[in-house]
């Protein structure tokens, strides 16, 4: 039986070295000045700041101290806000900001929501884009559908999903509600290079719903990238100029994108796999250790390896709706965000 958000204040869950309690009141605010539709995504600025990037008009960007104190709230130019990485350059932090091209439907017929070709679903897709922001909101530059640069043809879809930045400045972006390619630019936005998609004679090349990345630095003679490969529930290892490496396998989790702290990182499980389809409503955090092995699930069953392989993983359905966007604070609190979650505002998870 799920519980009420009112009734996971306090509760114990993990397990082993990552337990934690619930704090389901942190970030709660009145709804009618700062609405969150769904709560994509949240990075923390080198002053400490949860940024939570949300896709309600009135409002992408809410800014909190880590008590949950409200700083700041702005924005309206990102209706599909999908994802957000936070880097300092040159001793000045910048956003890098996805939107997947998903927005809210004005002609929305008020029940449908998985109808997705009809013109009065809830949300009705565009084609997304990736923007560089100052931490006012202020616009650096914009990167617009990869047809405009001769990389996808006319007619293929562009709706981008999350973005990982080099120490060079090279951003990688994976197309994951669109044509599934991960995409290679300088720090510009100057195209490199791209991969992926679906038709590749090795199949490990392949992408399916490549929800999330970023750059695993915890060997740092040998950064490369770690990407999901959601639709596939698994997470795949490139090399930072796209040779394929290997395939971490998370059966019966819709995965997404890792978040690093230490020698663990953190993975946001937005589905289970149950009955041969990704369920509502069956969210969980999995965490692996610097072997790229399972040590503990928040919201979800503890992992077990048979003979090196992990056995398949599933929500306990107490927890969480749809686990998508993932912080880790200096203390290794955990700030979580929801897709389709009862316009819920973000969990903070206080590790013990």
């Amino acid at each position: 039986m799920r519980l009420e958000v009112k009734e996971l204040h306090g509760r114990i869950v993990g397990s082993g070295d990552f337990k934690y309690r619930v704090n389901a009141k942190w970030g709660v605010l009145d709804k009618d000045k700062y609405p969150v539709e769904n709560c994509h995504d949240l990075a923390i600025d080198s002053q400490g700041r949860v940024v939570l990037l949300t896709d309600h008009p009135k409002n992408n960007f809410l800014i909190y101290s880590q008590d949950g104190d409200l700083l700041d709230a702005f924005g309206t130019e990102f209706p599909g806000a999908h994802a957000v990485k936070i880097v300092k350059e040159a001793g000045v932090d910048y956003m890098y900001v996805v939107d997947s091209g998903w927005k809210l439907n004005r002609h929305w017929d008020g029940v449908s929501t998985e109808a997705w070709d009809s013109p009065y679903n809830k949300v009705v897709a565009q084609h997304g884009f990736i923007a560089k922001l100052t931490m006012q909101g202020d616009i650096e530059y914009i990167i617009g559908h990869p047809q405009t640069m001769g990389i996808y043809e006319p007619g293929m879809a562009f709706r981008p999903t999350d973005i990982a930045i080099a120490d060079n400045g090279d951003l990688y972006v994976t197309d994951g509600y669109g044509s599934d390619y991960l995409i290679q630019y300088d720090k510009h936005g100057r195209y490199i290079r791209h991969w992926g998609g679906h038709d590749n004679i090795n199949p490990n090349l392949n992408l399916f719903n490549t929800h999330g990345i970023d750059i695993d630095r915890r060997d740092p003679e040998h950064p490369h990238l770690l990407v999901s490969s959601r639709a596939e529930r698994s997470l795949k290892r490139f090399s930072l100029t796209g040779d394929y490496l290997s395939t971490i396998e998370v059966p019966g989790a819709w995965v997404g994108g890792p978040v690093f702290d230490g020698d663990h990182f953190y993975a946001p499980v937005c589905w289970s796999h149950i009955d041969g389809k990704n369920a509502v409503n069956t969210g969980f955090i999995s965490i692996f250790n610097k072997n790229n092995q399972v040590v503990a699930n928040i919201g979800a069953a503890q992992p077990e390896y048979v003979d090196g392989h992990l056995q398949s993983m599933q929500s306990d359905l107490s927890l969480f709706k749809h686990c998508h966007g993932i912080c880790v604070d200096d203390k290794h609190n955990l700030y979580v965000g929801q897709w389709r979650a009862d316009n819920a505002y973000p969990i903070k998870l206080e590790r013990l």
